[in-house]
C-alpha cells in the first residue's frame, strides 16, 4: 500500500496544479486489489499539505475505514459504488474543473469534434443528467451513461474520471478539461463540426495501439 499511498498523494496534489480544483473540492482515490483496500483524500485538507499517510484506507467489501485518525472525503461512497461495479480500474477522480464543469451546468456532453477527443476518449465526453448525491444515485448514473471514454460529466456538478492507475486518472480528467476548454473557444467562433464515428475509430485506434514507445 506504501506505492499506492504515495501515486495517489502525488495524482491528488497534482489536481490544483493542473487547473483542476479550487481550494479543497476533488479528490482522487486508488485500489489495491491484492488487500482488496482503497485509499482516498481526507475530507476538507488543504492540497499542499497531504502527504501519503494522511490518506485514508477503506475496506472496499464493507466500505469502513481502517483507522481512526481522519475522515474520508464525502464522496466516499460514490468511488466505492464505481470500484465494485468497475472492477477493471484502480482509480478514480473527481473534479469541478471550469470548462468541464460549465458543460455540466448546461446537461450538455463534449461532442466529438476534434481529433485530441477521438484519439484520447474515442467518442464524446457524456453527460449524465442532475441526480443527488444520496446513496448510489452517481454512480448508477454514471454506469447508465458512460461510454468508452474514461470519464463523465454530471449535470450541475462535475467531472468523474477513472483508470487503470492514479497517473492514468489523472491524465483523462487533464484531458476532459482541456478538450472541454477547446470546444468552447470554438463555439464562440461558430458550430464545431462533428468527426465521423469511423475516422474517430482510426484516430482512437492509432493513439491506443501505436502511438509512444
Amino acid at each position: 500500500m506504501k506505492e499506492l499511498r504515495e501515486e495517489v498523494c502525488r495524482a491528488n496534489r497534482a489536481l490544483p496544479t493542473s487547473g483542476l480544483v479550487t481550494m479543497h473540492s476533488g479528490n482522487v482515490s486508488g485500489f489495491d486489489p491484492e488487500t482488496g483496500h482503497l485509499v482516498i483524500k481526507p475530507s476538507g485538507v488543504d492540497y499542499d499539505a497531504l502527504t501519503p499517510d494522511m490518506l485514508v484506507e477503506v475496506d472496499l467489501a464493507t466500505g469502513e475505514k481502517l483507522d481512526e485518525q481522519l475522515k474520508p472525503s464525502v464522496d466516499l461512497p460514490h468511488h466505492l459504488f464505481l470500484y465494485r461495479n468497475m472492477p477493471e480500474i484502480r482509480s478514480v477522480i473527481h473534479t469541478h474543473s471550469n470548462y468541464a464543469t460549465a458543460f455540466a451546468a448546461v446537461n450538455r456532453p463534449i461532442p466529438l469534434v476534434l481529433t485530441a477527443i477521438a484519439d484520447e476518449f474515442g467518442a464524446e465526453v457524456p453527460c449524465a443528467p442532475y441526480v443527488d448525491n444520496e446513496g448510489e444515485h452517481i454512480g448508477e448514473a454514471i454506469l447508465k451513461f458512460r461510454n468508452r471514454a474514461p470519464a463523465v460529466l454530471m449535470g450541475n456538478h462535475g467531472v468523474f474520471a477513472w483508470g487503470e492507475s492514479p497517473k492514468s486518472a489523472l491524465k483523462a480528467a487533464v484531458m476532459v478539461e482541456d478538450v472541454a476548454k477547446t470546444v468552447w473557444l470554438a463555439m464562440q467562433i461558430g458550430t464545431p463540426v462533428s468527426i465521423p464515428p469511423e475516422e474517430a475509430e482510426k484516430w482512437y485506434d492509432r493513439y491506443h495501439n501505436r502511438y509512444g514507445q
